[in-house]
């Protein structure tokens, strides 16, 4: 009779805390990339509107359409700086959900290698009373073979005299 693995409520929990890890590092990667989408972008349209101002201000631009652009490019860059923050916290973030995941997945791999352990222990604890059973099976037909050929020489010594 195989004894089930007394640590299998805490496989089955750390495997639940793991499926939860996975599932916020999925969010967290998501959110890193987003953020990062959000920045280039941003670069992309910084680029794109710094050049549409060079190529105006080499045509020559009046001293307000000089103001709107130089004007609208430190908005861009103002919106620049917290979206690189936010890039960098998400990155952070992430990496701190890799570490748990990391962890989470080291805890179950050590629970997996505890129950492998525990099914090989069974296994060969029910191979030792099998064999057990099957020897002394044997033994049994042994001693009653034995006993029958004693008891055939007997009767053909038996035979013998009469």
């Amino acid at each position: 009779m195989t004894e089930e693995f007394k640590l299998q409520p805490l496989l089955d929990l750390s495997r639940l805390h793991l499926d939860e890890a996975t599932r916020e590092l999925g969010r967290l990667i998501a959110g890193e990339q987003e953020a990062s989408r959000r920045l280039t972008l941003l670069m992309q349209y910084r680029d794109e509107y710094q050049a549409r101002f060079r190529a105006a201000a080499q045509a020559g631009l009046s001293p307000a359409e000089w103001a709107n652009y130089t004007g609208f490019l430190a908005k861009i860059d103002d919106a620049v700086i917290p979206a690189a923050q936010a890039v960098s916290l998400t990155q952070q973030q992430t990496l701190a959900g890799k570490q748990n995941w990391i962890g989470k997945h080291g805890r179950v791999r050590a629970f997996d290698t505890l129950a492998e352990r525990h099914r090989a222990q069974q296994a060969s604890q029910e191979h030792k009373q099998e064999q057990r059973a099957s020897d002394e099976v044997g033994a049994r037909i042994h001693e009653s073979g034995a006993a029958q050929a004693g008891l055939l020489d007997t009767l053909r010594g038996n035979q013998g005299r009469s």
